[in-house]
């Protein structure tokens, strides 16, 4: 490339994948695939529903299931999820925060589903209402009780421009919680969430193709009761039934065929997380990481955090806006020296960089990286 700058090998990070997904992949988890001998054979068969219920197992173990909570593999990644909750799980209507891409996009799928009303669409930040603050910025949907609304969905965490939402069970219908790229990555008290669903390759460094959902009872109940009284004009074909993927679950299978290898990736990350110690040790490593970024980034001269308040920080995707630093530039530099996907959400349109932080990141290869930022942007 034209004007290459060429960062010294001993500034380079050992892990010179910042991807938000799919994420860096632990080297023993890959040969764990590569050694298996489970690709090529019948999920149907009980070595591969083994895996699925050590996954299952793993999973409730992780997050600390409430009793008659249920882990729901379903096939396809959030976008499959979130038509799947506008066929069986939103009865109705529903309301939904929007602060950033995914959250739009969810509220989009539902907007365009026949049978249920227009959903309530509020925009704006949610920690305040998580955290009691009575202000004029306080989403009102999140209040709650809202007069017909059965289901409330807001996103845990927003992957597009890393924004945090704290989370909290809002009162009246139920709780549908987009944890896509944050779960695994924070502690979180699942009762307070009817169901909590995400993808496996973001903190669990697995591949796509899957999508899981923490179920709580009520959860269960509104889609066996949606799938027995549909209604006029609702039509549930079956790999968007939610009561479909949980009869396969609780079965140790998932109704289509599962892309295995993710499903070894996913048990063994789960494995790894729990004999680290769990969501608090994972979280302690997200926020150690991601603290190396947003302290450069509040120190440098030209950068700062694109999401400004300290409790609305990710710690597993982290945004920086240059200012008069051509975000492209940097970004080709690295580049081409092997250090990739530090792009920002190509939705958003602005002049930054999107940092991973996820749990196989490690301290060392993020001030590596602050090190490498300075290293180029003083050269161009």
């Amino acid at each position: 490339m034209e004007n290459f700058v060429s960062i010294p090998e001993n500034l380079l990070p050992k892990n010179r994948k910042f991807g938000s997904g799919p994420s860096s992949i632990r080297k023993t988890a890959l040969a764990k695939v590569a050694a298996s001998d489970l690709p090529g054979t019948s999920h149907r068969q009980a070595p591969v529903k083994d895996l699925v219920g050590s996954l299952r197992e793993g999973l409730k173990e992780l997050f600390a299931l409430p009793d008659g909570y249920e882990v729901v593999l379903g096939n396809g990644g959030a976008t499959t999820f979130w038509a799947a909750a506008a066929s069986s799980l939103i009865r109705e209507s529903s309301a939904h925060a929007v602060f950033g891409s995914f959250g739009a996009k969810f509220a989009e799928t539902v907007s365009g589903a026949p049978h249920l009303k227009d959903p309530a669409i509020e925009l704006g930040g949610v920690s305040a209402r998580a955290q009691g603050r009575e202000t004029e910025s306080e989403i009102a949907l999140l209040r709650g009780g809202q007069e017909g609304i059965d289901a409330y969905c807001y996103p845990a965490h927003e992957t597009s421009t890393g924004a945090l939402s704290p989370v909290k069970r809002i009162e009246g219908g139920l709780n549908l919680v987009d944890a896509t790229s944050v779960a695994g990555g924070v502690q979180v008290d699942i009762s307070q969430t009817d169901v909590y669903y995400f993808s496996g390759q973001k903190c669990f460094a697995a591949e796509g193709g899957l999508w899981v959902a923490l179920a709580s009872p009520a959860a269960q109940e509104r889609a066996k009761d949606i799938k027995a009284n549909p209604g006029a004009g609702r039509w549930i074909p079956p790999v968007l039934d939610f009561s479909v993927a949980l009869k396969n679950s609780v079965k140790n299978q998932t109704l289509n065929t599962p892309a295995i290898a993710t499903l070894i990736l996913w048990e063994d990350q789960v494995r790894w997380m729990l004999a680290e110690g769990g969501l608090e040790a994972m979280e302690k490593r997200t926020r150690a990481s991601s603290a190396v970024l947003y302290e450069w980034a509040r120190s440098h001269p030209d950068a700062s955090p694109y999401v400004s308040a300290p409790e609305e920080q990710s710690p597993v995707v982290v945004t920086i806006d240059f200012h008069d630093i051509d975000a492209n530039q940097v970004i080709a530099q690295l580049r081409a020296n092997g250090i990739v996907d530090i792009d920002p959400y190509r939705a958003l349109g602005r002049n930054q960089i999107r940092v991973a932080c996820f749990p196989n990141v490690e301290v060392a290869d993020t001030q590596a990286l602050t090190a490498c930022l300075d290293y180029v942007i003083d050269r161009l």
